[in-house]
């Protein structure tokens, strides 16, 4: 090891080269990593703070729940572990300002005496739904200017509704989520009252269904998300290539300075040092420049974190994002291997030449 930190002190700017490049391609895994959890958490974080176990849906929805409805006759005795909940797309828009503005969102409507309303709204600000004319909202909206207070109404409508309270983890399908009655939500529909919700959330693993409904596991139901799944894959891939590429930049690098150092390590041979403590001294120079580099890498995600606006959707998965860059250091010192196959033929007389 003595070796290996002598050179890299000796050749300051090739081995700095060789740690900028670990750095970048670190840098960007684990800023991808971080986006890739961002936007899964957008699409998944109501979801998981309603403690949903199960979701009951119109058996011919194929697994959506904005294009599931569900009649009187098909609703099922509902216990405490049960709400029902509708969802629709709608334009909120706010009243009486001079200029437009409107924000794409979820109409989720809720029952008041069911367990999402009653328990699971973590309501940051403001009060929970109370009459059908009072909104929740994401707590991301007030970057927009809306406030507690604030009248909004959605898409043509003339009805006003008033903003009550703000939510935090109130976002479904990357959008953020407007929480109102339920009744609101057959309105918006256009249902009345031939339906009665878009499904029913469960915190419990097999809730009851009746003759049309199915249960799905709340797993089944998240893959099942609009571009979701294609999503994460596009990104789980983008970082497998990024190792991919860290690990040939680290050898491609190694080689060529071991190329450039045979003659040197010739006359090391010749002068009795052996080949094991030479090819020790690589690896060591691959496990000191991957660990530098790794780290650097790490420091600068942390501050990336800590300055980027909140309207950027990105989280850090910290025991995943450590355990990546454990394998970037181990599958570097593999690529170091490459140069090792050189010094191992490297013949002494060489020296002599």
């Amino acid at each position: 090891m003595f070796l290996a930190i002598k050179e890299i002190l000796h050749e300051k700017v090739r081995y700095g080269l060789i740690v900028t490049m670990v750095v970048l391609t670190s840098y960007l895994m684990f800023l991808l990593m971080g986006m890739m959890f961002g936007l899964a958490s957008e699409n998944t974080v109501a979801i998981e703070s309603w403690g949903t176990k199960a979701v009951v849906l119109n058996k011919n929805a194929n697994v959506s729940l904005s294009q599931s409805l569900i009649a009187p006759s098909q609703l099922p005795k509902l216990t405490k572990h049960e709400a029902e909940l509708g969802l629709v797309p709608v334009v909120m828009e706010m009243v009486g300002q001079k200029e437009s503005h409107k924000t794409s969102l979820q109409f989720v409507g809720l029952k008041e005496d069911q367990f999402i309303a009653k328990d699971k709204l973590a309501i940051t600000s403001g009060h929970r739904v109370q009459r059908s004319n009072q909104l929740v909202l994401d707590e991301s909206l007030k970057d927009k200017g809306y406030r507690l207070g604030s009248k909004v109404k959605f898409g043509n409508s003339a009805t006003e509704y008033t903003v009550v309270g703000f939510a935090k983890d109130a976002k479904l399908n990357i959008s953020s989520i407007a929480y109102g009655d339920l009744s609101v939500w057959q309105s918006l529909r256009g249902v009345g009252n031939q339906f009665v919700a878009s499904g029913i959330i469960s915190d419990q693993a097999k809730p009851a269904v009746t003759a049309g409904l199915a249960s799905y596991s709340v797993n089944t139901f998240i893959e099942k998300l609009p571009g979701y799944s294609a999503q994460n894959t596009v990104f789980e891939f983008m970082i497998g290539f990024l190792m991919v590429i860290s690990v040939i930049i680290i050898a491609v690098f190694l080689y060529i300075l071991t190329m450039q150092k045979l003659a040197n390590y010739a006359v090391l041979r010749a002068q009795g040092i052996p080949a094991q403590r030479l090819i020790n001294a690589t690896l060591g120079q691959a496990l000191i420049l991957m660990v530098v580099g790794v780290i650097i890498a790490l420091l600068l995600t942390v501050v990336t974190g800590a300055v980027l606006p909140t309207a950027v959707p990105i989280l850090f998965n910290w025991p995943l994002t450590i355990g990546v860059a454990v394998a970037l250091v181990v599958m570097g010192v593999i690529g170091a291997l490459l140069p090792v196959r050189v010094i191992k033929k490297i013949d002494p007389l060489d020296a002599l030449n």
